[in-house]
């Protein structure tokens, strides 16, 4: 059996001796969900994140609102915060919160021109299709994005159409497990036989309250850190050492 990856400070990327080999919890999976923004492409690598919740404040204060209840979110360059915040302020303004949201779908899909593969992203996708496992994206980015890019990248049919993200209620928002059970839903796969891959405490979360196992991918030391706070028990630091057990 494959080694598991080193995590980025030097230690097993399994967090507790007896948790499943990332390896193994894979290969036995009958449906993978994937994360966007983190573990098939980095979504702003060309189009700044920081900009896009800038321009939504902007968008904010031109529609007569003030902008400070989303300037935490400007500051840490966070455009689903801006939404949040907004709901948070505005629970009653569906027709604020279609603006913004449209706004940033616009914003989403123009990033998606220029996001960066994940390393072994797409070969692991590929792999995992070419063995029979279906396929799923369960993100809190819009999934015009994301068919964008997949298009881009030639991995739609991979995901024979399910994507399931960002709709009108930024409640939904991972870590509320929505777009797992809408992607359980369509895949016609028991929870237990699917797994997602994540970057975020919120994927983790959200997998735990779908009842999906969940593999992390944590690039960096903080990222394992968080995943580990947020009760992840595996993790690993590179995809491309997940294709030989696809």
């Amino acid at each position: 059996m494959p080694a598991p990856a080193r995590c980025p400070d030097g230690r097993s990327d399994v967090t507790q001796p007896h948790a499943t080999d990332p390896h193994v919890l894979l290969s036995s999976a009958a449906c993978v969900f994937f994360d966007f923004d983190g573990p098939v492409c980095r979504l702003f690598a060309g189009h700044p994140a920081a900009g896009v919740a800038q321009r939504l404040a902007v968008r904010l204060e031109a529609l007569g609102r003030d902008p400070a209840p989303v300037a935490v979110s400007v500051r840490d360059a966070d455009p689903l915060g801006v939404l949040l915040a907004v709901r948070k302020h505005y629970p009653q303004d569906r027709a604020l919160m279609a603006v913004l949201e449209e706004q940033l779908t616009e914003e989403e899909v123009v990033a998606a021109g220029s996001a960066t593969p994940t390393p072994g992203a797409a070969a692991l996708v590929r792999a995992l299709a070419a063995a029979g496992t279906r396929l799923a994206v369960t993100t809190n980015n819009s999934p015009a994005a994301v068919a964008s890019y997949l298009a881009r990248d030639g991995l739609g049919p991979c995901f024979d159409g399910h994507i399931h993200g960002r709709g009108p209620d930024p409640a939904l928002l991972k870590p509320d497990p929505d777009c797992l059970h809408r992607a359980l839903e369509s895949t016609g796969v028991a929870a237990a036989d699917a797994l997602m891959i994540g970057d975020s405490a919120a994927d983790r979360l959200a997998a735990g309250k779908a009842g999906v196992p969940f593999l992390g991918y944590a690039e960096n030391a903080e990222k394992y850190g968080r995943l580990r706070d947020a009760g992840a028990e595996v993790s690993v630091s590179t995809l491309e050492g997940l294709v030989r057990a696809a």
